[in-house]
């Protein structure tokens, strides 16, 4: 049998192992339960693909990432080594086939997302298969303490009444001590072996910037760094707006998030990947298993919503080993809306019981009954009924959904994708000419600005309650405009299945399971306190900050980062930047992002200059924002 070095540098050309791959390596070899611990870059698939290589069988590969398991599969293919995922969208039976072929075509790798161990007659057939290792990547999403928990991770465990002899070995890229002792829980994992790789990146430096103007900054980012880039916001909407801002600005750029089809995801990624494009503008949806050497730059210009996240998301520059940054644009009002969206939208108590006893109402469960019975659901329709914030509803499913209360057959989605298909002007003559129709149209406008380029997820009830009008008239009207060829629309069935797993018993109900929604409720605020934190302290670098809330100690500071940079400049004198800005104002009038172009002095030194002139009334402001002599 080739050695574990021998079969990584056949297959994937490597001269020697990354620290720790090789111990992990070895102690899955010995049949060892193992939980590692490796940062975004760190080689985790490394750590069961070689050791699927070197035994008898199959190795099962647990993954929630579709784009994940296909790029890895097709990899390992291109290597000659035969493997095979189990993504969405199979019919079933195709997946017979697939599993036949697992079971007699001498497969190396079965990649499935845990929703699949979900369906009964899929386990059963893979407790046919003679599997030498279970590898859960993304473990983290087991804890319900993690930053990304999805309930179907619970369902893994299965796999150990199974396969009770084979190994276990959970790999993560974030998780703090709490996570870390959850997953092991979890998973079952019998006496495991734990590997943890630092968390330092010796080559990232961690920028924090304040600003009012976060495009200006961009640019000049980007500017100074013209590889390739990716620029983090927090909604759809955002990534089409700043896409085309950077574009009007003379960058290239694409963008990515959950709500384009799979074959512009992979347009838009393909033109990142291959470097036609600069910047990729993306949601969260963007970046896990992509793996590109050379990104430079990674800016989030909105709040991330926990460390764990914005760690990951930055881990994805500098993997080539070359200096590279991580910055996080931030201003005041970042707060508030960090908190509206992160933090108010979960559910407290006496909501979880208002939509739990309403639930129940819908679809007309009488108390102390309901157990088993199974009904179609549409998340749109029923918080329309209720008048229901629709994603704190949502997060309220999901909880009950967690606790076994409850069980959802699958993810929501919008019912309809909608594109105009003929230009604004032509939109504008059809309203002048139609004027019953003007206010419903102006509505989806106004909710949907990107709906000319491209399809876009389309809620009814939303635009129906916005244009005061019935879904019915909203309905007819879509009809009328897909014959007269103005739009092209898609509709999709978005039921899903909720079955109710015990008695109606409202408020009991609630009750025994409240005290797991305030503990999450806290964490999710602790998390986001964190972040705060990150960017508030001026006092302690950035990398230290970083390491402290993954529970590392590190001794000296990076030297690399916002507060390590400000800290060994030299500060200018006050008064020889006054001197400056008096001199260029002798010319003429300038706003203070011209000041500072022309002193090329630090912003900072430039606003108090600014405000020390004005209070000794030297300068003044006028009505255009130009700050002119007395």
């Amino acid at each position: 049998m080739n050695t574990a070095l021998e079969i990584l540098q056949k297959y994937w050309k490597h001269d020697a192992f990354r620290e720790p791959q090789e111990a992990i390596i070895a102690s899955v070899l010995e049949s060892k339960d193992t939980f590692a611990l490796m940062p975004t870059g760190g080689g985790k698939s490394i750590c069961f693909q070689v050791p699927g290589m070197m035994m008898e069988g199959i190795c099962l590969v647990i993954s929630p990432l579709i784009a994940l398991m296909k790029d890895q599969v097709r990899n390992l293919q291109n290597k000659g080594i035969k493997a095979i995922a189990l993504t969405g969208g199979i019919r079933q039976d195709e997946i017979i086939d697939l599993l036949d072929n697992c079971q007699y075509g001498n497969y190396k790798f079965l990649y499935l997302s845990p929703e699949r161990l979900q369906n009964d007659w899929i386990l059963e057939r893979i407790k046919n298969l003679p599997v030498n290792l279970i590898a859960i990547d993304e473990a983290h999403c087991v804890s319900q303490w993690g930053h990304d928990f999805r309930p179907a991770y619970l369902k893994i465990v299965k796999l150990k009444e199974c396969f009770p002899k084979v190994p276990f070995l959970a790999l993560t890229a974030s998780a703090t001590t709490l996570v870390k002792e959850d997953i092991i829980t979890q998973l079952q994992l019998k006496n495991p072996q734990i590997f943890t790789k630092s968390f330092y990146r010796e080559n990232i430096a961690y920028m924090v910037f304040e600003t009012e103007d976060k495009l200006h900054l961009l640019e000049q980012i980007l500017h100074k760094n013209p590889q390739p880039s990716i620029a983090y916001v927090t909604n759809r909407k955002s990534c089409l707006a700043t896409a085309k801002q950077l574009e009007s600005l003379g960058f290239t750029a694409t963008f990515y998030h959950g709500g384009l089809s799979a074959k512009d995801k992979e347009k838009n990624m393909q033109l990142w990947m291959e470097e036609k494009v600069q910047v990729m503008v993306a949601t969260n949806a963007f970046g896990m298993g992509i793996d590109k050497a050379n990104v430079k730059t990674i800016v989030h210009l909105h709040l991330p919503q926990n460390l764990e996240n914005y760690y990951q998301e930055a881990g994805r520059a500098g993997r080539n080993g070359d200096k590279a940054f991580a910055v996080l644009l931030n201003n005041p009002s970042d707060v508030i809306h960090a908190e509206a969206q992160f933090l108010g939208i979960l559910p407290e108590k006496a909501f979880l019981n208002l939509v739990f006893s309403k639930l129940c109402n819908y679809f007309q469960i009488a108390y102390g009954e309901g157990i088993d019975e199974q009904f179609s659901f549409n998340l749109n329709h029923f918080c329309t009924k209720y008048n229901f914030p629709i994603v704190k509803t949502y997060n309220s499913l999901q909880f009950l959904d967690r606790q076994g209360i409850i069980t959802l057959s699958q993810e929501f989605s919008e019912k309809i994708t909608l594109q105009f298909i003929i230009p604004s002007k032509e939109v504008i003559r059809y309203m002048s000419l139609n004027p019953n129709d003007e206010e419903v149209l102006l509505t989806i406008l106004r909710t949907y600005p990107g709906i000319y380029e491209m399809p876009t997820a389309f809620n009814i009830s939303l635009i129906a309650k916005k244009s005061n009008h019935d879904e019915t008239e909203v309905n007819l009207l879509l009809e009328k405009l897909k014959e007269k060829n103005i739009i092209e629309m898609k509709a999709k069935n978005n039921d899903a299945t909720i079955t109710f797993n015990e008695v109606r018993e409202d408020e009991r109900t609630i009750n025994r399971v409240s005290k797991y929604l305030e503990a999450q409720n806290k964490l999710k605020t602790e998390q986001l306190r964190s972040v705060l934190h990150y960017c508030q302290d001026q006092k302690t670098c950035k990398s230290k900050v970083l390491m402290a809330y993954f529970g590392e100690s590190q001794k000296e500071d990076c030297g690399i980062c916002s507060y390590c940079i400000g800290k060994n400049k030299k500060k200018l004198h006050p008064e020889s930047v006054s001197e400056k800005i008096l001199e260029i104002l002798k010319l003429q009038d300038f706003n203070s992002r011209d000041i500072q172009k022309l002193t090329k002095l630090p912003k900072d030194d430039v606003i108090f200059a600014l405000q020390k002139l004005l209070e000794e009334e030297s300068i003044c402001i006028k009505s255009n924002n130009l700050y002119s002599l007395k």
